[in-house]
């Protein structure tokens, strides 16, 4: 019993890490609000495939090897917040452009991008954040001991795998429905303006902060 409500935790802490706003959550929002389901399901499959990732290396001591090494945090901390910076200069491209150039066609100013960009979007995102890495890191070290075996470690990536596919996946489901898709085409500008800002402060931060 004492074994299982210490996997319960850790898969608690995962599931609230993961639910939590972030770069990853707010963009899949922004996309299934923007481009619909299909899209939204596809960046959110890229953040999944990156979380479970940087979870099995963490598992095999990859990551772990990682964070000893400051080079490598910081490859990955300047890869993450040029590439938020880049996802604000998207969104504030989309925020300055006026409602009366989409009236006619999508939400978005631009042409959607294909599942497979989108799915290379969210990789990207959650590949480039050091802060997955030493989240996963975190979680694993709380639930694994010393004599952790493949079962465990099995145990733990399926355990974070199905929070991680609902809470991304339910991000892309519930804001691609017909109301947040209303909701969005009236507020469009203003939502893109408050990514724009969130993405760039997020990019910057990154990018000046010590790891």
């Amino acid at each position: 019993m004492e074994n299982v409500n210490h996997l319960l935790m850790v898969f608690a802490a995962y599931a609230i890490a993961a639910g939590s706003p972030g770069p990853s959550t707010l963009r899949i929002m922004g996309v299934a609000m923007n481009h619909g389901r299909q899209a939204g399901l596809a960046l959110a499959a890229g953040v999944i495939s990156g979380s479970l990732f940087w979870g099995l290396s963490a598992a095999t001591g990859v990551s772990a090897l990682l964070a000893r090494y400051a080079e490598a945090l910081i490859a990955l901390k300047i890869l993450g917040g040029m590439y938020l910076i880049y996802l604000a200069a998207r969104a504030a491209r989309s925020a300055t452009t006026p409602d009366t150039a989409t009236a006619t066609g999508p939400a978005a100013p631009y042409a959607p991008p294909s599942p497979a960009a989108l799915y290379r979007q969210g990789l990207i995102m959650h590949l480039a954040n050091p802060k997955a890495v030493l989240g996963w890191i975190a979680l694993v070290t709380l639930g694994l001991g010393a004599e952790a075996s493949r079962h465990d470690v099995a145990v733990i990536l399926a355990g974070c795998a199905a929070p991680s596919v609902t809470i991304f996946g339910g991000y892309a489901l519930v804001f691609s429905t017909a109301p947040m898709i209303r909701l969005y085409r009236r507020v469009r500008r203003g939502i893109e303006g408050v990514l724009a800002v969130f993405f760039g402060f997020a990019g910057l931060r990154l990018l000046l902060s010590r790891i």
